[in-house]
Formats: structure tokens, C-alpha cells, sequence
């Protein structure tokens, strides 16, 4: 068995809507059939128990070395506690060649699964080889908790994706983005992006912060920064005993040393605080630890933190009660889990030497033994929900704290008697201000319910109603998408919105590009969503990008399907008919929104049929309104748009409104039969979105099929009183649409300039110049830069081959280079004739023809 290609779909895709790894497995001879390999099923489940079923497609197909692959790498993450589901394995055209899906949550870790699947599968298949699941799923979890969102970044996701918002992790850490172009917001783990880095470093000076507050009227213990041991000293004996030494910065309670009553213990305080930054020594407060967490201008949580601690049994040691409490699976290092592992380190061992104990001490039954001073939970503390004790006045307090220094987000930390006391009436005060503060303890408190502080945050960024999201449109099809994805974002334009598009010819905002280049796929797609300025976007969105990674969002406002042909692409990447093409397409329409629409061809009967696979609302468009699709659903009240008359014309109930085809320059007064087709095409899209039709015929008045807007897209020039016309058709469907349309443009004498694509199909190269020679009199042929795997002069002469009997075309020529051929078709040109250029370099062809339309 050999995984021959191993993709990461990132977005819906073909098979789910959720993120899935897609490989492609070649199984030779016996790997074919599992029955013929002799023990291997009892083999595979006594080396990974648990494992689930093999399934098949079709219970008449046999299990192969495939499905046991994708069984595997999905159990192999479900035992290391990932949550998915999803997998599936398929037979390609190809004997012997399967593609394999199997969902993920974090991609290392399900590349990291498939690839111990593949050497389970090959010690599956050899009696003596082994194969340790245990260490494998133990590696796997770790990559897991090291890749993973921890619970404060993951609460505030969680709250985003129950309400729709989209999320987009930007880095490998915590800065998410949610939302879309202006709508974005950021945040960095439990911090916004409106906090300014200015009341960032105010929170993590501590005594700047202290004057700051004891400035608003907010109670802080008295103190100082000090220098040295010395300088400490005294300032304890200043401040009065005792004392709490601490880092003047820093989190996560590192080298902080509370109730200090002697100076041999301050000295062994000292260089704790100072290891981790500048040293400042003020007031013991005694009382509670309290964490409130302040989102905006509202108090939303708040926890009492106890010191870590164990009780004695009078029978173990306290090394050994402290590892049967760390062997609580809550517990772990770092941030993954909902309590942190009890260190015994020299601050432990410190406080223990001063109770006269070691970690070899036993205590007698019902001792409590503290292990540190204070209750951080980084250092193995818990936490108890207080959050409805809290007294107003400290709420108060705790908000004016955070308002003071500037945090949206912000921890709290105050030591008092009671939480449900007012301040003034007992000797509390605030001792920090956090920004970044973690969730876990409100998430997941050791006693007591955990609060919704992953909603409050998103609250605080989104108000109800939000979800973050511009309009958007997907356009996809064989013919005609990036004229339709132009001329949508015109309208998108005319109605003033700031608009983000993408197609095969580049990335645009505001009208400015951003990229260049087949820009078609899903990373260019993000990119779109990421920039601050987008209103709208717009995206050509390619049968490759969508094999590839998959969609570049979650859902769109519209999905446009122009039509499905059977000369697209067929052959490749196991897309072996038009179904299947038209599978693919169809993954735009299947992640439409609940309250969006789909634009569907109504006389092409595959995209016709997506309607179907449409969670939202359907907008047909033909030129027939008689079609049967079309008279169905006008019948039913439902959107359509057609043509009659001279009109387009769009209906809904008995609701009309009609667009003067002669307003519509593409179409060239409705005589060019595809370019109405793209212009209703875009009018269903701009309906959907909800623009006026006031707008959209201001926007269909103004758009014209030239170089600059719409380049290799039915661009007319004149040249010498002979009619040019560019335009990057590539298949048999758009020949015959370009027939169609030149058919009804007057001329003497028709020439067309061909090349053709050599990763296409013989039979679709030679269809397109057995199209072409029912039209036009004289043939150029040239031959592509690039022939895509083809030999030497093959491509030409497949398409000499489509002339053979061509019942028009009197002269065949072949030129080798496309600007020789171009320039040898313009050399026989006489006044009223048309030559059809068909480039194959867009941008570079339609250069040299403004050159020569220019200079002669």
C-alpha cells in the first residue's frame, strides 16, 4: 500500500463540511481484498483495539488495505481525545486506487494519525512486526495539547461559532481573527485588539498600576519597588509586617512570596521575584484570593483561589500525596487542562522546611499541608465560583480597576475577608490588574458552576444580532465565471460598497489589485476576508482550489453556477465525468447560508439539478421563461430571471421588474446569446444580496467588455476597419458560444487564431476545431508555451484533425508562437472582415494587440 498524495482540505470541500486530510492510496494485488490476507483483520485489532468498523461504499465491494487505512487514522485520533467522526474511502476509474477522507481537528495531529495508520497497516500485514498504539495515541495527545486552542482562547471560539461568527486562526497561537473585512475583530488569547498596548505594559508594572488606582479611589496595599535585599528589608519594616515579595511584572503568580514575617524568609523570597523581573515588596493583606474577570464595563465572573495543598492519610508521604492528586486527569501542564499540576519545587520545599517537613514527610490523618503561599491556579491551586456573592460595591470596584487601566478584558485580583462585603468595611484591596487573564477557573472552577465568559467576551465584541460577516458571493462554473465575478463586483461597486474580489486574473480591493495570477482558489479567499477595508466579496472560486483545500470560507450569501460542461476538465483528479464535475461545483451551493441564495442555470440540466443540494433559497435564470424549470418555479412564486423581449426581466410572484437590454453594452444589444446569460447570471446575484434594481441597471450601463475590465472576455477592437475579438475560450462549450455570438456580428470574411491546452482530452481538443470550422473561413493555428505533458507538435495536430472535414474552413495555416500568429492573422486582414484571437498568455497577448491596434 502506497499513499501516493496526502491534502489537507481546510475548508468544505467534496466530502463534509468539516476540515478533513484527503489522500490518495494505490493497493497492489491481495491489498485489495482483505479476505485474502490470511489473519491480517485479527492482526490490525489485537495491535489497535477499539478500532472501528471497516465500511464500504457498496457491501458487494471488498474491504481493502484502504478502508483499513481510514479506519485506523480516524480511531488512532479518537483515542488520543480528538473529536471527530467523519471518514470515508472510495474507488477511483484507476483498479487498485482509492481515495481516502478522514476528518481532523488539528491538522498536525491528523497527518501525524495517518501516518502511524500506514505503519499500522504494514504491521498489521507482517505477523512478527510490532506496533506500541499506547505511545502512538500518547504522542498523538500530546501534539494535540501543544497545537490545540487552550480553554480561554477555545471558550471565546466556541461562543463565536454559536453565533455564526466566523473564525480564522492566524497564527499557531492565540491571535484569532472573527468576523470578516470591516467587521473583523482580533484577539490575542483573552485580550481584544481595542486594547491599546499602553494600558497593556501599564497592567504589567505593578506599582504604576497602584498609583493609578490608589489615584481613582480603588483600595491597594501600600509599597514600593525595591533594589536590593537591603532596600527590601527596610521597606518592610516601613510598610509593616508582613509583607508580600513580588516581580514588579510578570503573571501567572511567577515569584511571588506572600506573608512575609521574618527577614531570613525574605531573603529566600528575594531572588524568586527578582529571577523573573524588577522586585517590589508591599502590604500582606490577610483574607481570600478573589479573581474578577471585567469584560467591558460589566463584572462577569469571579473565583475564590485556595493555595495548592494536600491532606494527609496518616500512610503516604507528601511527594506521594501530591502525585495522586497531579494524577488527576483535570490536571496537566500548562493551560490545556482545566487545573495545573501541584509543583514541588525549591518554593515548596522552602514552606514545607518551614513547617519542619520535607516531601518524605507523612502527616497524620486530616492535616492540611500547604504548598505554596499563594492560590495561583498556574501553580496548582483551585478555584471556587463566587460569582453570585460578589457585593456590588466590589463589583464596582473591580470595573472602575479595570477602566482605570485601560483593559476591556481584565482579572482583578483582590484579597479580602469576604467577597460579600463592602471594601471600606474590611481591610481588602485590589493587589493586581491582569490583562490576557485566564478563563479556565471560571470555565471549569473545582467547586462550583462554570460562567459563560467565552459569550460575555464575544458580547462585548459583537452586539446581539452581529455575526461579523459582509455579503458575499462564490462564482463557479466551465464558462463565463470571471465575467460574471467582474461584473457582480461592478454592481457590488455602483452601490458604494468597498469591494474585495477575486478571479483567475488576480486579487482587487477597492478597485486597486492586491495580487496577481489564477488568484481563483480559497487562499486568496481569506486573504479577501482578512483586509480591514472589504464591504462585499466576491470570488471566482475554481474546480482546483475547491480539490484542493476546499473552500476558503465557512458559508456565502449567493452561490453562482453559470453552467456545467462536459469538456471541462475531465480526466483529471479522478473527475471522470460531467457529474462529476458538476459534484464539485455544486460544494458553493451546498454551503450556501440558511437565508441565502443560489443563482442556478435553469437550461443546464446539471446545475439545475444543485437545487437540490441547497440548504437556502433557489434564483433560476434562462433566456427561455418557458423552460420547464423556469415555468415551475415562476409557477410556485419563487425568483427567476429571463429574457423577453428586449428585456431581462426578473420576477417574483407578481412582483417584475425590467432591464432594458440596450442599456447592457456586453451583450451588445442583446445579440451576443452568453453574455446575456452572465449579465442574468449577475442580476440573480445582486438580487440575492438584496442591491435595488435602480442600482443594478446604473451598474449594467456602465460595464463594458474591454481589455481593462474584463480581460480575454469577448474583448472587441478595431483594426484597420476589420473587427477583432479576444477572448480566452477554452473548451467546446465556449466555441460554440463564441460561434453563436460571432455569427451574429456582420463580416466579409471570418478568421479565428486556436491553440489549445494539452492537459485536456484528445477528444475535447479536436471538438473545438470541429466547432469552429462550421464558422469561419480561414484557421491559424499555434502551438502553446506550455504544452502540459504533450510531445511536440501533438496539440496542432489533434486540432488539424477536428478540421478534417470542416464545412466552412477553406485555408488551415500553423504558426509556431502565439505573437507570430496573431501578427500573421493581422498581416491578412482586409476592412470588414473578424478575426477571433483566442490567447492563450492573457495579459501579454492582449498587450501586443493594443500595441498594434495603437501603432497601426
Amino acid at each position: 500500500m502506497d499513499v501516493q498524495r496526502l491534502r489537507a482540505l481546510r475548508g468544505p470541500n467534496l466530502w463534509t463540511r468539516r476540515t478533513a486530510l484527503h489522500a490518495v492510496v494505490n493497493c497492489e494485488g491481495t491489498e485489495r481484498d482483505l479476505h485474502a490476507r490470511s489473519g491480517f483483520d485479527k492482526r490490525l485489532r489485537a495491535l489497535l483495539p477499539g478500532i472501528g468498523p471497516l465500511k464500504v461504499e457498496d457491501r458487494h465491494d471488498p474491504l481493502t488495505f484502504a478502508h483499513a487505512l481510514e479506519a485506523a487514522a480516524l480511531t488512532l485520533q479518537i483515542q488520543a481525545g480528538c473529536p471527530v467522526t467523519f471518514s470515508q474511502t472510495v474507488a477511483t476509474s484507476t483498479p487498485g486506487v482509492f481515495q481516502v477522507v478522514v476528518e481532523y481537528t488539528e491538522e498536525q495531529v491528523g497527518r501525524a494519525a495517518m501516518d502511524a495508520a500506514v505503519e499500522l497497516i504494514h504491521a498489521a500485514d507482517r505477523p512478527q512486526a510490532e506496533f506500541d498504539a499506547d505511545a502512538v495515541i500518547a504522542r498523538l495527545r500530546e501534539i494535540d495539547e501543544d497545537v490545540r486552542l487552550g480553554p480561554s482562547t477555545g471558550c471565546i471560539v466556541q461562543a463565536a461559532v454559536a453565533r455564526g461568527i466566523p473564525y480564522r486562526r492566524l497564527t499557531d497561537g492565540s491571535l484569532v481573527q472573527f468576523g470578516w473585512g470591516r467587521h473583523q475583530r482580533r484577539i490575542w488569547a483573552a485580550e481584544v485588539d481595542a486594547t491599546s498596548a499602553v494600558s497593556e505594559s501599564i497592567a504589567q508594572d505593578k506599582d504604576l498600576t497602584k498609583q493609578l488606582l490608589r489615584a481613582a479611589g480603588v483600595p491597594v496595599p501600600l509599597g514600593r519597588p525595591v533594589s536590593d535585599v537591603q532596600d527590601a528589608w527596610a521597606a518592610a519594616l516601613e510598610i509593616g509586617l508582613p509583607v508580600v515579595v513580588k516581580p514588579q511584572g510578570g503573571n501567572q503568580g511567577k515569584g511571588i512570596t506572600v506573608n512575609v514575617t521574618h527577614r531570613e524568609q525574605l531573603e529566600r523570597a528575594f531572588p524568586a521575584a527578582q529571577a523573573i523581573g524588577s522586585v517590589m515588596v508591599e502590604r500582606f493583606l490577610p483574607g481570600n484570593d478573589f479573581r474578577l474577570l471585567v469584560v467591558g464595563d460589566r463584572l462577569v465572573a469571579a473565583a475564590r483561589r485556595d493555595p495548592p495543598m494536600v491532606v494527609g492519610d496518616g500512610v503516604h508521604t507528601i511527594g506521594q500525596l501530591v502525585d495522586k492528586v497531579n494524577a488527576d486527569p483535570k490536571r496537566g501542564d500548562g493551560h490545556a487542562t482545566s487545573l495545573s499540576r501541584i509543583r514541588l519545587d525549591d518554593i515548596a520545599r522552602a514552606l514545607l522546611a518551614s513547617k519542619d517537613l520535607t516531601v518524605d514527610s507523612v502527616p497524620e490523618k486530616g492535616r492540611t499541608v500547604v504548598l505554596r503561599k499563594n492560590a495561583n491556579l498556574s501553580t496548582g491551586g483551585t478555584a471556587t465560583d463566587v460569582t453570585d456573592e460578589v457585593h456590588p460595591q466590589v463589583a464596582a470596584c473591580a470595573v472602575a480597576a479595570a477602566q482605570t487601566v485601560g483593559l476591556h478584558v481584565c482579572g482583578v485580583d483582590l484579597v479580602c475577608e469576604s467577597i460579600r462585603l463592602p471594601l471600606d468595611q474590611q481591610s481588602g484591596g485590589v493587589v493586581e490588574v491582569n490583562a490576557a487573564p485566564g478563563l479556565r477557573m471560571h470555565l471549569s472552577p473545582s467547586y462550583g458552576k462554570g460562567r459563560a465568559v467565552g459569550e460575555a467576551i464575544m458580547q462585548h465584541l459583537f452586539k446581539p444580532g452581529e455575526n461579523g460577516r459582509v455579503p458575499t458571493v462564490a462564482v463557479t462554473g466551465t464558462n463565463g465565471k470571471t465575467t460574471v465575478t467582474r461584473l457582480i463586483a461592478h454592481l457590488f461597486a455602483t452601490n458604494g460598497w468597498r469591494l474585495g474580489m477575486t478571479n483567475t486574473d488576480g486579487v482587487w480591493v477597492e478597485g486597486r489589485q492586491t495580487d496577481s495570477g489564477d488568484c481563483a482558489g480559497p487562499k486568496s479567499a481569506r486573504n479577501v476576508l482578512a483586509h480591514p477595508d472589504v464591504d462585499a466579496a466576491v470570488f471566482e472560486t475554481a474546480r482546483g482550489g475547491i480539490l484542493r483545500e476546499g473552500l476558503g470560507f465557512d458559508r456565502c450569501d449567493v452561490a453562482v453556477v453559470t453552467n456545467v460542461a462536459a469538456g471541462d476538465h475531465l480526466g483529471m483528479n479522478f473527475i471522470d465525468t460531467p457529474e462529476d464535475i458538476a459534484r464539485v461545483k455544486g460544494v458553493i451551493v451546498e454551503n450556501v447560508s440558511p437565508t441565502g441564495w443560489a443563482v442556478l442555470n435553469a437550461a443546464d440540466p446539471l446545475t439545475a439539478a444543485m437545487a437540490e443540494r441547497c440548504p437556502g433559497r433557489i434564483i433560476y435564470f434562462a433566456a427561455d421563461r418557458h423552460h420547464p424549470v423556469m415555468a415551475s418555479h415562476r409557477a410556485q412564486g419563487r425568483r427567476c430571471v429571463h429574457v423577453e423581449g428586449d428585456e431581462i426581466v426578473a420576477t417574483e410572484g407578481s412582483w417584475r421588474a425590467g432591464l432594458p437590454l440596450r442599456d447592457v453594452l456586453i451583450t451588445r444589444g442583446g445579440t451576443i446569446g452568453f453574455q446575456v446569460e452572465n449579465v442574468m447570471a449577475a442580476v440573480g446575484a445582486a438580487w440575492g444580496v438584496g442591491l435595488t434594481f435602480d442600482v443594478v441597471q446604473r451598474g449594467l450601463s456602465s460595464f463594458n467588455s474591454d481589455a481593462l475590465t474584463v480581460p480575454g472576455r469577448f474583448n472587441v477592437m478595431d483594426y484597420r476597419g476589420a473587427t477583432l475579438i479576444a477572448d480566452y475560450g477554452h473548451n467546446p462549450d465556449a466555441m460554440r458560444a463564441l460561434v453563436a455570438a460571432v455569427q451574429a456580428m456582420p463580416a466579409r470574411r471570418r478568421q479565428v487564431v486556436i491553440s489549445a491546452a494539452g492537459d485536456r482530452r484528445d477528444e475535447d481538443i479536436r471538438e473545438q476545431t470541429l466547432i469552429l470550422g462550421t464558422a469561419f473561413d480561414e484557421v491559424l493555428l499555434y502551438q502553446d508555451a506550455a504544452q502540459r505533458g504533450r510531445a511536440d507538435g501533438e496539440v496542432l495536430a489533434l486540432l488539424r484533425e477536428g478540421l478534417k472535414d470542416a464545412p466552412r474552413t477553406r485555408e488551415v495555416m500553423e504558426v509556431r508562437g502565439e505573437f507570430a500568429a496573431i501578427d500573421q492573422a493581422l498581416a491578412r486582414l482586409q476592412p470588414g472582415d473578424l478575426s477571433l484571437i483566442l490567447v492563450d498568455q492573457v495579459e501579454e497577448a492582449l498587450a501586443h494587440l493594443a500595441r498594434r491596434v495603437a501603432g497601426d
